[in-house]
């Protein structure tokens, strides 16, 4: 019988082959960083806006992952948000990318980038090559306008959030531009929005609400980085992301998105200070919260956002994404049981190689477990693996 400790010892060993060391998050820093002085020097073409790089997904949460191959680049998204002298009734969408973009191509010319600057439909990419390769995804943007923040303050309100929360999510939305927008190269009002920021101060909500409802009513800022927190939550969305990237890597257009996976773990989290509760509890409970109706799956700082709306797009249906996010999760609370119900290191190190693609030493994870083969009775568990979306579903939701 494995106890609590060794459970723990498990997950930890499964952790530290899938965190990124902070120095790669130094680096990711330090490559926006110059990215945002460039943009706001002297000569920049927008430095009279008040240029604004910051991070978003992964990188901003703590929860990035290395990839399965380890040659892969790491996606570093970023947003480039003017925070004066251009709004939507003054710019079209197709304007402001353009200038971020002018600005853009010189930079990478500027510091020796080779491959060229590619537009995708809602950013510019940017590959940045030397001993940590990464995509950088950069999101032109400007400021949400106060009509708007308001609407979705209320929104956010209808759902319950904290009103210190909801208060600090909803001042920093922001309008993006996109090339299948409607109004893409004309001035229009409804362009189309997100919030980054908003959804970070969220997370960490999530994380340790107490502490963060505190700093917000003293109107403080928390100055350690999320990557730096190391919280269950967090580990738990690693650990989910690397069996999700496993389990699909044959189907990859059709596995369950990141932040759909980061949503969901977080409104199942409670707090648990302990991985393996932490863990065991998201994976029983996230399930149920996808809602019947849509949105099926809410962004929590524009309620009105869905982020399974492909699961029920036309153009989507073809994916059976939803199917496979069920299929996914049952796979996932099966494996989680099968390497937290023994402390045979052989089964453990085979199974988390096949997985999670994570290759942890036998002898020292059996000396870890503090167990010998003269001393324990190993019980193997029977795997079971869901490799097709069968008609007779044994998902409960």
């Amino acid at each position: 019988m494995i106890t609590n400790e060794q459970k723990r010892v498990v997950i930890d060993n499964m952790v530290k082959l899938l965190e990124l060391p902070d120095s790669a998050y130094d680096k990711a820093r330090k490559r926006y960083e110059d990215l945002g002085e460039w943009f706001d020097r002297d000569e920049s073409a927008v430095s009279g806006s008040n240029p604004h790089i910051f991070p978003q997904g992964s990188f901003r949460l703590g929860t990035a992952i290395r990839p399965l191959d380890e040659s892969e680049e790491y996606d570093l998204d970023l947003a480039c948000k003017l925070r004066n002298g251009i709004t939507k009734d003054s710019h079209t969408q197709e304007t402001l990318k353009k200038v971020i973009g002018f600005e853009l191509e010189a930079y990478r010319k500027a510091r020796g980038i080779k491959n060229e600057l590619e537009p995708k439909h809602r950013c510019w990419r940017l590959e940045y090559q030397d001993d940590l390769s990464f995509h950088m995804d950069i999101v032109p943007c400007i400021p949400a306008d106060e009509k708007r923040r308001k609407a979705i303050l209320e929104s956010i309100r209808n759902t319950g959030l904290d009103e210190y929360v909801a208060g600090a999510a909803s001042q920093t939305t922001i309008s993006i531009t996109d090339d299948q927008h409607e109004g893409y190269r004309h001035i229009c009002e409804n362009w189309n929005i997100s919030n980054p920021e908003g959804y970070a101060k969220w997370f960490e909500y999530r994380m340790n609400p107490q502490k963060t409802r505190a700093l917000l009513e003293k109107a403080q800022v928390d100055e350690m980085p999320l990557f730096k927190k190391k919280t269950p939550l967090q580990r738990v969305v690693q650990i989910l992301k690397r069996h999700r990237d496993n389990w699909s890597k044959n189907n990859p257009d059709s596995k369950p998105i990141s932040i759909i996976i980061t949503t969901l773990a977080a409104r199942a989290y409670e707090g648990e200070t302990d991985i393996v509760e932490a863990l065991g509890n998201v994976l029983e409970k996230m399930g149920d919260l996808v809602r019947p109706t849509k949105p099926r799956v809410p962004n929590p700082v524009d309620p009105e956002e869905d982020f399974a709306d492909r699961w029920y797009r036309q153009d989507c249906l073809h994916l059976r994404l939803e199917e496979h996010f069920k299929a996914w999760l049952l796979q996932a609370r099966i494996d989680f049981q099968h390497i937290t119900s023994t402390s045979d290191t052989k089964f453990l190190c085979e199974h988390i190689e096949e997985k999670f693609s994570l290759r942890i030493n036998e002898p020292e994870l059996k000396k870890q477990l503090g167990i010998s083969a003269a001393s324990v009775t190993i019980l193997t568990p029977k795997t079971h693996t869901i490799d097709r979306l069968d008609s007779a579903r044994p998902w409960k939701w």
